[in-house]
């Protein structure tokens, strides 16, 4: 009976990989595909394949649309990872980066070092800009350890969470009114989130940053999957649950930092994706969710991005606006469930 369980959830677990890589490879060819200036297939391989960067269509390609595609799915991944990370230290389902105030510390650390910067020296590097997302992320994280350790109720610890989010996005919005017109024109279009403007030097950049804290979270499996049945069972497996608690707030407030430094804050991405994908496989078990988490984040990020510089084009949307809309349901769907069984 149990070989015939295990046979069951390794074909789950392929046809949803399977699945979600069908859907990463459709979104691939049409986030290529449909722009202002539609490209047939036909070209597209021409390009790609031929390596062709002089024609117009394949500027278009090489030096607006792959990077901008490839930046949607490292950073969905790094924020939809992040949300697991967050989920599997308070051990809710609703926690999230967004949710907590994490995005929003990062936010406001961004957009001070912007205007700093852009008014001393002109720019601001990538580098920068991440080590102060991270430095604002571990101020709001910092806050929200601190509540959680004062308040045991998650609902209430939540709240918290929004308003250390609304106390940061004052603090934001202030220095923004006193900024000079070229930092608040810098700081507008990053602050509503976007993945516009995206090259292949921040591909880079976020791919190493990233596939680095991917690649720890990933040899952390097992003590994940431990601390996820209790401390107690995780401290009689070894696991130093102090190191291990302060490590899984570090790599999820680095990746955050990294999706805010580079996209500006999402919404509601770090929530939905992990809740859907572990729906999807009917386990929690990390070696298994961890890399579908990713790669969903990914695949849904890919096409929220489509959505948002499609629909209304040329009027581009704000990423959170279309990430919120179909991400906020799942939460919904979430809170009741939870209110019915605290019922």
């Amino acid at each position: 009976m149990k070989r015939e369980t295990r046979q069951e959830n390794k074909i789950r677990y392929g046809m949803v990989f399977a699945i979600m890589i069908f859907l990463m490879v459709l979104m691939v060819v049409l986030n290529i595909n449909i722009g202002s200036v539609p490209i047939s297939l036909k070209e597209i391989g021409k390009i790609i394949f031929g390596r062709e960067t002089e024609s117009v269509a394949g500027r278009i390609i090489w030096q607006i649309r792959l990077p901008r595609m490839v930046m949607a799915a490292i950073l969905g991944g790094a924020l939809s990872l992040s949300g697991f990370l967050l989920q599997t230290y308070f051990n809710n389902p609703i926690a999230g980066p967004y949710i907590l105030g994490i995005s929003s510390g990062a936010k406001m650390t961004v957009a001070l070092t912007m205007i700093v910067f852009m008014r001393n020296y002109g720019y601001a590097s990538s580098g920068i800009l991440i080590v102060a997302a991270f430095a604002g992320s571990l101020i709001a994280v910092t806050f929200v350890l601190y509540l959680s350790k004062r308040i045991h109720n998650m609902s209430v610890l939540l709240i918290g969470g929004i308003m250390i989010s609304y106390i940061c996005s004052a603090i934001t919005d202030f220095v923004v009114t006193f900024a000079e017109d070229a930092d608040i024109v810098n700081l507008h279009g990053w602050s509503l989130g976007s993945f516009s403007g995206m090259d292949w030097g921040n591909c880079l950049v976020a791919a190493v940053m990233v596939g680095v804290i991917f690649v720890i979270t990933f040899l952390l499996s097992k003590p994940i999957g431990a601390y996820q049945l209790g401390e107690s069972y995780a401290k009689s497996m070894g696991v130093n649950v102090k190191i291990f608690r302060v490590a899984l707030i570090l790599l999820s407030s680095l990746l955050s930092a990294c999706v805010t430094a580079f996209a500006g804050p999402i919404s509601f991405v770090g929530i939905a994706v992990p809740h859907l994908v572990k729906r999807g496989l009917n386990t929690s078990r990390p070696l298994v969710v961890i890399p579908a988490t990713f790669l969903g984040g990914g695949v849904f990020c890919m096409f929220c991005d489509l959505i948002a510089r499609t629909m209304f084009a040329p009027t581009e949307l704000n990423i959170s606006t279309v990430t919120a809309f179909f991400g906020a349901p799942v939460v919904i769907v979430l809170l009741l469930r939870r209110s019915g069984r605290a019922n």
